[in-house]
């Protein structure tokens, strides 16, 4: 993988084209890396008895090959 966590990045393509984050966790078995505020998703959640059910929002997987790494200003 030509990324790691902790890296900076930008979105090539798909639906968060343009996007730039944080690579939170990276996954190299699946080559998939989970960035910081990109590919969000939504998940309806059942409350238990007498408690009320939520919606919870999380990062998801999105492939490495959709992803390039954003030199900082002081580098290159």
């Amino acid at each position: 993988m030509h990324v790691k966590k902790g890296d900076k990045v930008r979105i090539i393509s798909g639906k968060d084209k343009g996007a730039t984050g944080v690579i939170l966790r990276a996954l190299p078995r699946e080559d998939r890396v989970v960035v910081e505020g990109v590919a969000i998703t939504k998940r309806h959640r059942k409350g238990r008895t007498g408690e009320v059910g939520h919606i919870s929002e999380r990062p998801r997987p999105i492939h490495v090959s959709n992803v390039v790494r954003v030199e900082s200003a002081k580098g290159k």
